[in-house]
């Protein structure tokens, strides 16, 4: 099973899409389960439902950053080598799905500000790309740290 299969099966169990994404790498990264989940949680819906960035961009750059972050707050070079690699990571999302914002990839016209989740309903998977969206990410993340 892909990565990227993982990640829909977690969105398709109730988690959001940073969880979905992050969870799929939780072994591999050496991170408790449950502990992913919670560090992943507040990505969800574009950052706590504001539909800014994508909570599968979100997940993405975590997996990233668990495997090839910087610790030292004067590693200037760890950090623009870091930060080169999550614009490639953007670039390649962006490019397949035409923007990183959650509001944009759902098709939305104003923020959400309600916190409130929607209920995961047949009709919510139908109307909504994320399942799609965490599996794309999760593949796309997967297959760039396999090439490096």
């Amino acid at each position: 099973m892909t990565k990227g299969q993982q990640a829909k099966i977690l969105f398709k169990e109730g988690y959001n899409c940073a969880q979905a994404v992050f969870g799929a790498f939780s072994q591999e990264l050496g991170l408790d389960f449950d502990i992913a989940m919670k560090l992943s949680s507040g990505f969800g819906g574009g950052m706590g439902r504001l539909r800014e960035v994508c909570g599968a961009v979100s997940g993405m750059f975590m997996v990233f950053d668990m495997k090839h972050g910087y610790t030292s707050p004067t590693d200037k070079e760890g950090k623009m080598e870091l930060y080169s690699h999550i614009q490639e990571l953007s670039k390649r999302f962006e490019k397949e799905n035409g923007s990183i914002i959650c509001r944009e990839l759902l098709g939305l016209s104003e923020i959400k500000s309600d916190p409130t989740p929607e209920s995961r309903t047949a009709e919510y998977y139908k109307k909504r790309p994320c399942a799609e969206l965490v599996e794309i990410a999760a593949d796309i993340v997967d297959s760039y740290l396999q090439s490096l």
